[in-house]
Order: C-alpha cells, then structure tokens, then sequence
C-alpha cells in the first residue's frame, strides 16, 4: 500500500528540515535529505533483522534525530508503528506495568529501545511473555527500497485515563484524511513553519504537530516537553517565524503565569495564524491570560483554534474553519441532563471578561466539516437537535474501526463505522461545546454532573488552583460517593468544601478528602487517573497520602 505520508522517504526536500532542540537553549539542524537517508539505512538494518510489511514494531526512545529517522524507518520497512512513552509521568514499576500492558496486546515483532530505557523495556517485554531483547536503533551500509505497507499506519494507544491501555487501529487511509483535515483546518501553507513542544507517543504531539509538517516537507522546531516546562518562552519566541502549533489549555495558561514581556522583547507575532487548543476541555480564562500577554507583540485571538479530538477519531474532529475569536459559554450546571437543553447562562467571545471565566465556562470547539460528520445523541441512539446534551458520535474517514486485539473500551464504542466516543457536548450557535467525558460524570437525581466542573468550584474555595485537585466519583457505602485529592499538606478549607459537595450533589454524598505531595497520577497527554488513584489509595500503595476526617 503506497501512501502520501511516506512519499518523501523517496524524494527528500534537502532545503527544508528539522531543528531540534538542544539543553544548551540552541538548536540542531538536519536537513529531510539527511533525515531520509538514515531512516532508509536504520530500514536496511530492521529488514535484515526480519521485519517485514504488516509486523508491529514498539519503538520506546527519547525525542532526538535517532527517534525521528527510527520512526519513519519502521514506515519505510512497511511495518506499523506503535510509539511507546519514555518514563516521564511514570516511574519503577508503575511505568514497567504499563509498558507490560501494552506489549501483551501489540505482541510488537521487535521492539526498539535506547540504551537508557533498554532495562525497563526489557523487564516489560519479559512481563508481557515477549521473546527476545529490545534492539538498539542501528544503520546498515546500505540504504533500503521502502517497502509495501501493511494496512496499518500506527497503532495508537490511548493515554489510559479510564482504566488499561488500548491500542487504536489506525490505517494509513485514516491517518492521510485525518492530516488533510489538520492542514485544510489550520490553512497550513507549502513553506509554513510548525513549532511544537508536544510528545510523540500522544497523538496530537503525532499526527497534528509532526507527521503532518513532516509530509509535507515544511520546516518543524521540536522541542521535548521539559524543555518547555524549563523555558516557555522558547517557545513562543519561534512565533516570530513559525506559524502554526498544537498543544492544551493548561500550556497557555502555564505561559501566562511563567513568562514575563521582557523575554519576548523584539519578537512579532503578527504572522502566527494557528494556536491549536484541544485534549481537555477549555476554559477562557487560560486563553485570556495568554493573549493578554502577547497581545502587545502582535498576537490575535483570532489565532487560537480550540479544537475536539481522540486517538479513536485518528485525532481531530471540529476546529473553527472560521477566523474569528472564540465564543465561550456558562451553561447552568442544573440544566445539564441526557436528551434536555442545555440552559446558556451567560455568553461572550474571548476578551477582557474572560479573565476569571474559569469554573463552569467552555469554550466553543468549531464547526463540522462536511467529510467529518458529528451529531450528538442521547441515551437511546437518538440525534438530538442542536441546544441539548448527549453523547458526541463521529464518522468519516478518520473514524477507526476498533482497538487491537478485541480490547473493548469502557466508554467509546466502535459500530457501523461510527465512533461513539463517550464525551458528552451540544452544539451551540453551530459550534460544538464538549464537556469532557461521560466516565467523569456521576448522576445525581438522574443528571451528570461532570467532575471537572466540581474541581473548578473547589479550587475556588480551597485557591490551590485547578491542577493540584482531582475528584473521582467513587464506589460509597451510601448512594454516591466522592474522593478529593488535593496536593496539599493540610486542609483548613475541608468542611467548605464537604458543605459545597452536599450542596452540589446531594446530602447522602460521602466525601474522602485525601491530602500529600505528589498524589496526583497523569496520564501521557496530561489527563488525571482518577480511577487508578483511587485504586492506589485503597490498597496503600500511594505514598505520603493522608486521609482527613
């Protein structure tokens, strides 16, 4: 199976490449000839190893040129990728279990490993009855022909924020409409210049901000996620010549908070025309904060792009095709029911009174494009009109046929070539709100009521801020229950927030409120597991946890 996405392996544009970035605050170029030859010379080396067209290969690497030309050698040998997450969000045996977890339902041909992360994935590999050893990314002498493909482009596992990890199936036929959607959406240009900061092993890191740009031979400075977290402005500096991104709310926010104007002295931002916003839902004051900032270098808001995506629809769904500010909402809580309306409180596109619009606003996530059909049901199945809540179910070309291996989801569900994706949304003066997942909801008096918007009224009350709070709905002795994690050492604030609880979900709620450092657990793309903390919790196995009474 021939594919656009690898045509460039064979016809390399050598005045183009990537830079990546280096600790010493500069950056590394190669060029996609360069890039091209070592990926087909790494190719050599797998096939003489016996990978052949169809194989599965995991590749657990760190993002530097040896992953990037180790990623499109994998392609070039016709086999399907899975990319595996380094230890950053996880560590010892927690990391080594999850690895496990996948290589058990890949069963990878090989698996590709540097020296650094070879213990770990070896341990894994033998933990999920893998023969063999990882193999260090190698070159032969010689470069290799790409080969046929198999059907499979990547096998794309899902971050596992509710439960195991589950690996979609992505064919080369969803990935290439999944990149035509991105690059038609962001009105990427030939020439245009793409920064990203995002991880590999997540999809929007992937497809959005590398396997897009890359086949198409535009220019990309890709930096790792810790050097973002250590120097945001790096970041925004590269909007002085690149013009598109990808990456969460939290991101913006981070920006806002950590870079001051005088680092940015110098720098027009003018011609930057895609901030992509997705993978957690949004709220305006994140973005408000951020433009604020650059408001004074010549950025627009009209440049923010909040987008909906998961690795089941390949990645993207809606992103607004138009070129206006956001449009963000307050919908009453109250009024948040299957199959209801939902009641618009308050309303207003993105400015200055955005700032604090934080609990209970969302912010509108586009239009559908006629290729990528969305409709939102209710419990039944049934389309619901536009203004009432239910679940979000995708088609088109993006939408994948399943998981790998029979694995069933707990939430999203695959039928008649539709995704149903278990998020729960509406549409709204034509955009599409999403209101995060249905697993994170519980019922109270037969409505959802969704989790995060909980945690945005604690970190109110408790003013620890949005990030240090998770609350999982939770088996309890009576009808409902609910866990609060906060990173926090001590808890004045708990009987507020008991009292805010009865009055939210109902007076037969019971609330463990659990307090520490480092209880918060992430998934890859930065979703809280909320489940698995509270597995931890019960068995005693979360460290430095303390339970208030």
């Amino acid at each position: 199976m021939a594919s656009a996405l690898r045509d460039w392996l064979d016809k390399p544009n050598t005045g183009r490449g990537v830079h990546l970035a280096t600790d010493d605050g500069g950056w590394e170029y190669r060029d996609y000839g360069a890039i091209a030859s070592a990926a087909r010379r790494t190719a050599a080396a797998l096939i003489e190893e016996g990978v052949e067209p169809g194989d599965i290969v995991c590749v657990v690497l760190p993002t530097d040129f040896t992953c990037i030309e180790t990623y499109f050698a994998v392609w070039a040998a016709g086999a399907t990728v899975c990319l595996i997450t380094p230890p950053l969000f996880q560590s010892g045996e927690d990391y080594v279990n999850h690895v496990a977890a996948i290589f058990k339902q890949a069963e990878p041909k090989l698996t590709i490993a540097s020296a650094g992360l070879a213990a770990e994935a070896g341990e894994a590999m033998r933990r999920a009855g893998v023969p063999g050893e990882p193999w260090e990314p190698r070159q032969a002498a010689t470069e290799a022909d790409v080969q046929p493909a198999g059907e499979l482009a990547l096998l794309q596992f899902t971050s596992g924020s509710s439960g195991a990890p589950r690996g979609v199936m992505v064919t080369w036929k969803n990935l290439e409409a999944n990149s035509e959607l991105i690059a038609r959406g962001a009105d990427y240009q030939d020439g245009d210049i793409v920064a990203s900061w995002l991880p590999l092993y997540h999809d929007m890191g992937l497809i959005g901000a590398f396997l897009t740009p890359i086949a198409r031979q535009g220019t990309l400075r890709l930096m790792r996620p810790d050097h973002f977290i250590r120097d945001p402005a790096r970041w925004i500096r590269c909007f002085d010549e690149a013009r598109h991104t990808a990456a969460p709310p939290f991101a913006y926010a981070y920006v806002a908070r950590r870079v001051k104007p005088e680092q940015l002295e110098g720098i027009d931002l003018s011609g930057w025309k895609t901030a992509l916003i997705g993978a957690e839902p949004i709220d305006p004051h994140s973005l408000e904060v951020f433009a604020q900032l650059l408001e004074p270098f010549g950025f627009s808001r009209a440049t923010f792009k909040p987008a909906f995506g998961m690795a089941e629809t390949t990645l993207l769904v809606t992103l607004d095709q138009v070129r206006r500010d956001p449009l963000a909402i307050r919908p009453d809580s109250e009024s948040l029911a299957f199959g209801e309306p939902v009641r618009v409180l308050e309303q207003h596109t993105l400015g200055a009174n955005s700032l604090g619009a934080k609990a209970g606003w969302v912010v509108g996530c586009g239009t559908p494009e006629e290729d990528v059909p969305v409709s939102v049901v209710d419990d039944d199945g049934n389309e619901l009109p536009a203004g009432r809540l239910g679940e979000i179910v995708v088609g088109g070309a993006s939408a994948c046929r399943g998981y790998y291996a029979g694995a069933e989801g707990k939430s999203t569900r695959f039928e008649n070539g539709l995704v149903y994706t278990g998020d729960a949304g509406f549409f709204h003066e034509g955009q599409l709100f999403v209101l995060g997942r249905m697993g994170d909801s519980i019922k109270v008096r037969g409505r959802s009521v969704y989790v995060e918007d909980l945690e945005s009224k604690i970190a109110e009350v408790t003013r620890l801020g949005k990030g240090r709070i998770v609350v999982v709905g939770v088996p309890g002795a009576g009808t409902r229950g609910l866990a609060l994690f906060a990173e926090t050492q001590d808890a004045p604030w708990a009987a507020d927030v008991r009292e805010l609880l009865r009055r939210r979900v109902g007076e037969d709620v019971e609330v463990t409120i659990v307090v520490g450092g480092g209880l918060i657990q992430r998934t890859s793309s930065g979703k809280p597991r909320r489940r698995y903390m509270w597995e931890r919790l019960q068995s005693g196995k979360m460290e430095g946890a303390r339970v208030i009474d």
